[in-house]
């Protein structure tokens, strides 16, 4: 190979600055083009729909006068929004939205019959693996990030205006807020690379994503150490608020945050790393998927 095909193909090393600013210029690229699909592309529907329900279901709440009632007292606020981010935020909106962008990142473009054009551009299929990925949790953080900070805000609503201002300020709003906005953050993270893998590893990733479905909803009947292979695990051990798992559990002490959260970064890098490497090695069959 020649000096100039060498140079041509950016590998004299690597690492080469050269090299890395070709990658980061092509990630780029396919973060905004994938950024505009996952936002408002047709697919994108379902993903809106599920973020609004809470937003739906808070204000639903909020304007009951039962329920607003209920809320209004700061206490029972925080716990009753603590259970609806679990149950509903967490375990249904954010993993089944993850599911269905992050396993269309690359099973979509199959459906549709155009994954070949993404594979015969000019960059390398782990690159295309990043910026996808990427593009995925930009999207999702966009999305579920402003459904859950609405939600929490939502839920001040019955409250007088000087009694929710302190509970803002003083009661620790603000700090719970922030808590819950980087389990959300997390989660769009963890799921996406999860989800994504799935897509790459599997011709039907549906039922996979019910077995990961099932395994996280028992997680509360799980032994110690098994509670520790899943996401949710590390996403609940930093929430602000623990929500009781009821009399059934089987309790184990809450991973340490400065444990959990490089825990779900290192595993998600790992599934983004080994979805590039099945990207490789991926052979297009329209007819067989």
């Amino acid at each position: 190979m020649t000096a100039k095909s060498q140079e041509a193909l950016g590998d004299s090393s690597p690492l080469a600055p050269a090299t890395i600013g070709l990658w980061t210029a092509q990630i780029s690229s396919i973060v905004r083009i994938e950024l505009r699909r996952s936002l408002f592309g047709r697919r994108a529907i379902l993903t809106w729909l599920l973020a609004v329900t809470p937003v739906l279901l808070v204000l639903s709440m909020a304007l009951f006068p039962p329920t607003a009632r209920w809320i209004a007292d700061a206490d029972v606020r925080a716990n009753v929004w603590a259970y609806l981010f679990e149950t509903l935020v967490l375990r249904a909106v954010i993993f089944f939205g993850c599911a269905w962008s992050f396993m269309n990142l690359f099973r979509g473009e199959i459906v549709d019959r155009s994954l070949h054009y993404s594979l015969l551009a000019a960059v390398r299929r782990d690159v295309l693996v990043a910026g996808k990925y990427i593009a995925g949790v930009l999207a999702a953080v966009s999305i579920y990030l402003p459904t859950v900070l609405l939600s929490i805000a939502l839920t001040y609503l019955p409250m007088r205006t000087g009694d929710a201002w302190r509970a803002i300020t003083s009661g620790g709003g603000l700090k719970a807020a922030a808590g819950y906005a980087t389990v959300t953050i997390l989660a769009c993270v963890g799921y996406g690379a999860a989800f994504m893998a799935m897509g790459l590893f599997f011709r039907n990733p549906i039922f996979p994503a019910l077995l990961a479905y099932g395994w996280e909803f028992i997680n509360f009947l799980l032994p110690p150490v098994l509670k520790q292979i899943s996401i949710v695990h590390f996403l609940r051990s930093i929430s602000p608020v623990r929500v009781s798992e009821g009399p059934f559990a089987i309790l184990a002490e809450p991973t340490a945050w400065w444990i959990a959260v490089p825990t779900l970064l290192i595993l998600s890098s790992i599934l983004t790393v080994l979805s590039g490497w099945r990207l490789r090695r991926y052979e297009i069959q329209y007819g067989v998927d």
